[in-house]
């Protein structure tokens, strides 16, 4: 058995179920050294120096994982000495999310470089899907071609020679993993389980369900997903008011019991986003019977089995509002296809994972010696 310490300064959402996942279910001793997930600009760019300061003893471990939200080459400027290998596990990177339409993507921003330099200082960099790697590495390639002088040469060809692609383990309760032979006798439930930010593009799903509204479709929606801040964003306010009684829950559920309690009762989950690079709440909803309604980009064409790919993804809001339709009228026929679809996702599960992980793990100790 090897000992890991894995540094997680936004330890919330999926960065805390990953980490957590991977120190219940690893062969190997894994001690977390955490941070809320809260500030997370101060996190990318302070977080490193913080826990630089707290004398630990990185000697005594085998290998360190951090996530993309650490600046790792202060931490190992300021790590002294006996530093053992690092494992970065980029869940997202600030080169390939996307700005907020009413702003622009600044090019001399720190935070791309933040990116780049931590993907230079890791041993290993593994990414959560072989979409957002591939989009990193382009957008490293773009970035460089922009800055004003003296670009760096073949940083794209070194990070990707030591890149892996590792989809992360899903937790589901053993429950989760049975689907009903048949769902409730009442109008279809529709699951809404992203945040309130705008890369989850929650207007594009509000309009569509309003457009089936307004043609007579029978459906019901739980809201579900986690609001960042105090303040509800104005869309999902005007959506309580437009779809009323049809919302049988809005809001984030108060523990993963009930979170999945609603996924079991779900018919179909539907993703409007502009951003995801894997995409753990849509598998976590397929896996308990849900049919899903993707957009064919992202990570979803990834991790949706090929055979679904006709029913299932969509690709522009055309498409989005005629097979949501489609959808909404087979679900209470679909039991075999839900079947189908939760055995599908088992692919994610940490019992799957696992064993790749700890060859990692170990592969990764390995460059200490």
């Amino acid at each position: 058995m090897k000992r890991f310490l894995f540094i997680e300064p936004y330890h919330g959402g999926s960065h805390w179920e990953f980490a957590e996942g991977l120190k219940t279910h690893s062969s190997h001793h894994i001690d977390i050294l955490s941070l809320p997930d809260r500030n997370w600009q101060w996190r990318l760019s302070g977080s490193a120096l913080y826990f630089a300061r707290q004398d630990l003893r990185f000697g005594d471990y085998d290998g360190l994982i951090v996530s993309g939200l650490l600046r790792l080459s202060d931490l190992k400027a300021l790590g002294g000495k006996n530093f053992p290998p690092v494992l970065v596990y980029f869940h997202e990177t600030q080169l390939t999310y996307p700005a907020p339409l009413n702003q622009k993507k600044g090019n001399g921003s720190e935070h791309p470089m933040t990116d780049i330099s931590t993907a230079l200082c890791a041993d290993l960099v593994v990414f959560n899907s072989g979409y957002h790697r591939d989009a990193f590495l382009k957008a490293i390639c773009d970035f460089m071609e922009r800055v004003p002088d003296y670009p760096l040469k073949r940083v794209a060809e070194d990070i990707g020679e030591k890149s892996r692609v590792l989809y992360p383990g899903v937790d589901l309760p053993e429950s989760a993993q049975r689907v009903n032979a048949d769902l409730e006798p009442s109008a279809p439930l529709v699951i809404w389980n992203h945040r309130w930010n705008y890369d989850k593009n929650a207007p594009s799903f509000f309009y569509a369900a309003e457009t089936l509204m307004k043609d007579g479709v029978d459906f019901r929606l739980a809201i579900l997903g986690e609001c960042p801040g105090e303040r509800i964003p104005d869309i999902f306010i005007k959506a309580k008011d437009t779809f009323g009684t049809r919302i049988v829950q809005f809001g984030y559920a108060p523990d993963r019991k009930t979170y999945f309690t609603w996924l079991e009762k779900g018919s179909m989950v539907v993703s409007t986003a502009i951003q995801e690079n894997f995409g753990m709440s849509m598998v976590e909803a397929m896996a308990c019977g849900c049919l899903p309604l993707l957009p064919d980009r992202l990570s979803y064409p990834e991790i949706l089995p090929g055979r679904f790919h006709d029913l299932f993804l969509y690709r522009n809001q055309k498409e989005l509002i005629s097979k949501f339709r489609k959808i909404l009228g087979m679900t209470h026929q679909s039991s075999p296809l839900r079947k189908e679809m939760a055995k599908a996702m088992e692919l994610f599960s940490w019992k799957s994972r696992i064993s790749e992980y700890d060859g990692i793990l170990e592969h990764l100790s390995r460059k200490g010696r």
